[in-house]
């Protein structure tokens, strides 16, 4: 039998330890957002936090992390922010409208999908463009979408395409900023403060409708994604991919 020389060129088997990185998560003071930013830091990764929200350093959850106000809306402001942080590992961008605010196909004006479309594929189109020069060797984007870029829903015609749009875009930019490494999580239901505008019936029965129907049986957390996010940022030949953290959403009709 043959005996494979080990070959010291080759990189070292993949590890979550993240011990002297740096990450920057764009939408990461609460939500999924904060679930990947608290997975990250737990790895041992130096953590950045940006967002619209202006939160008190004081606040348990954010005191371990930098923080900074960041609106992925303002392109010069994503530039000066990203120039402020200066070099580092790995981007994150969870950030995005928060629910209901698309409007709906037939509106009287184009104002809610274009502030969507501003809000989620151009914010993160930003936020690309602006934290590429500043990633060091081996850095990878991370981009966030929805079960919506896979299954329409009635009533939400300017999400499915506009996930479907930075998922696109996570894949051309795994060619154009080759090494850097892209790649998007696909979650499914996520039980956070995102669905706190529904009525509190409302969201009860989405909650008993994850919990019997989908495969595995529970309602997702934000540290389901978040550990997602670190696998993304930590294996180095994973690029152009989305990945899926949804239970089995989309095996089954949970909605109707």
């Amino acid at each position: 039998m043959k005996t494979l020389v080990s070959d010291p060129s080759r990189p070292l088997p993949p590890s979550f330890d993240l011990t002297g990185r740096r990450v920057v998560v764009v939408g990461g003071k609460r939500a999924i957002g904060l679930g990947v930013a608290q997975a990250a830091h737990a790895m041992g990764a130096a953590v950045t936090v940006a967002s619209r929200r202006t939160v008190s350093t004081a606040e348990s959850e954010l005191a371990e992390f930098d923080q900074i106000v960041l609106d992925v809306r303002d392109e010069a402001g994503v530039q000066a922010a990203f120039e402020a942080v200066g070099p580092f590992d790995h981007l994150v961008v969870t950030a995005g409208p928060p629910l209901g605010s698309w409007g709906s196909f037939m509106d009287a004006d184009m104002r809610g999908v274009r502030s969507y479309l501003e809000g989620k594929f151009l914010g993160t189109w930003a936020c690309a463009r602006h934290a590429a020069p500043q990633l060091r060797a081996g850095g990878s984007m991370t981009f966030l979408t929805g079960g919506l870029a896979a299954r329409v829903k009635l009533g939400l015609a300017a999400v499915t395409p506009t996930f479907a749009a930075v998922e696109s875009l996570s894949r051309s930019l795994a060619l154009e900023l080759a090494p850097i490494r892209v790649n998007t999580i696909r979650p499914g239901f996520i039980d956070t403060e995102f669905w706190e505008g529904l009525p509190v019936d409302a969201i009860n029965d989405i909650r008993n409708k994850v919990r019997t129907r989908f495969p595995v049986q529970r309602i997702g957390t934000a540290a389901d994604v978040g550990h997602a996010a670190v696998f993304l940022m930590t294996n180095p030949y994973v690029t152009g991919t989305v990945l899926e953290v949804a239970g089995g959403e989309l095996l089954v009709d949970w909605l109707f």
